[in-house]
């Protein structure tokens, strides 16, 4: 429900302009070419090389399961491996990405929904789970959970970067936005009573890490966790690729638009090249050096952070141009707003530490791109946006 009002907007904003710069270019047209909207956009980019560094470590969990291997250095250096494989795809051109990513989209979506119904098929369709438990959960703790959740849906946005490589993006952007908000609903509802029927809470909790597997096995023997752990690692790897590409690309954008500094650091080639390889080597860095669980929790606050700002944009500067409803933008705000505030009473109960440097780094971008751009927000006449170099 979050993730659909939230998605309301980017259809809205993506049908009017598509673009390969996709959140940058939301941002632009909210807010001109100024600290507000190059901050929320880094941002963006900050939580997809995050949700990037995720997917390769549990890519290189599930590939070890099959040699037993729950942990030590092969991890992240398999992690580093199925990114750089991410950046050689995409350096061989759109094409290339285009093709693998819907042949590996077709595997991974058929592949788990039917895991969920072959584990709910073992269980006897009961859609119950494995065990209750005694604990006790809280609305806060429940309503702060979305938040991580929503990081499994938030890879609609990867679609509005796209609106310069589709065939007719006017009408195909918003159409594929809500074709793949619906098929991650059916998957994770199927995967989620799949497992749960299949494991209880504590071995759930054990196998945080490769739970799709773990539940595999009681519930459709070793060929099945096979089968399983090598689906996993395709569905891991067609995420990293399709989310590289992505960032990459906005990034691009930013730079392009003046928006964001930078710089060749030597190397030759389009920019596009440029901002691909930093986007790989902050995301084979982050997997190689960070903990990941602290680092989910840092895109879940960017991520919202950021879409707050965009969904206010539209409903303040852009929903007649575009037609949206206020009610509805209203409301994605609301959602938004009450999933953030109870994620950081229970990151303040449970880690203080994650919140401050939340805080410091939103802090830091927003006042590095107020000092590089010299205006929070750069719009002028009829809607025309100017930087400070004097483009328009």
């Amino acid at each position: 429900m979050v993730t659909s009002f939230s998605a309301y907007s980017y259809i809205r904003m993506s049908n009017a302009w598509p673009s390969s710069g996709g959140i940058a270019m939301i941002l632009q047209k909210c807010y001109g070419q100024g600290a507000i909207a190059a901050g929320a956009a880094l941002l963006m980019a900050l939580s997809m090389v995050i949700a990037e560094s995720l997917v390769a470590r549990t890519f290189a969990t599930y590939v070890l399961r099959l040699f037993d291997i729950t942990g030590g250095p092969l991890v992240p250096v398999l992690a580093v491996g199925v990114i750089l494989f991410a950046f050689v795809v995409n350096i061989a051109g759109n094409r290339s990405v285009g093709l693998f990513s819907l042949v590996m989209a077709s595997l991974k979506i058929g592949g788990i929904a039917l895991f969920g119904i072959a584990a709910l098929w073992a269980s006897g369709f009961s859609f119950a789970a494995a065990s209750e438990t005694g604990r006790d959960f809280t609305a806060t703790g429940f309503v702060a959970s979305v938040a991580l959740a929503i990081l499994a849906f938030k890879g609609f946005t990867t679609i509005t970067n796209s609106g310069a490589e589709i065939t007719e993006p006017h009408r195909n952007v918003g159409r594929a936005i809500m074709i793949s908000v619906a098929l991650c609903v059916v998957v994770y509802m199927l995967v989620a009573f799949g497992v749960g029927s299949s494991l209880t809470i504590d071995r759930i909790i054990d196998a945080r890490d490769y739970s799709l597997a773990e539940a595999a096995e009681p519930a459709l023997g070793q060929g099945g966790f096979l089968l399983t752990v090598l689906l996993a690692a395709v569905a891991t790897a067609s995420g990293v690729l399709a989310s590289v590409f992505a960032v990459s690309r906005m990034l691009a954008m930013l730079t392009d638009m003046r928006m964001i500094p930078h710089s060749h650091f030597g190397m030759s080639g389009p920019i596009k090249r440029h901002t691909l390889i930093y986007t790989v080597v902050t995301a084979s860095t982050m997997a190689v050096f960070f903990d990941l669980g602290r680092i989910a929790s840092l895109g879940a606050f960017f991520y919202l952070f950021m879409d707050m700002i965009i969904q206010w944009g539209v409903f303040r500067y852009r929903r007649q141009e575009v037609g949206a409803a206020g009610t509805v933008l209203l409301a994605a705000i609301g959602f938004d707003a009450v999933v953030f505030a109870a994620f950081t009473v229970m990151k303040l109960q449970s880690d203080k530490l994650i919140v401050i440097v939340a805080a410091v780094i939103i802090t830091a971008i927003f006042g590095i791109e107020r000092l590089y751009l010299g205006r929070w927000i750069k719009v002028v006449g009829n809607g025309h946006t100017v930087n400070k170099f004097g483009a328009s």
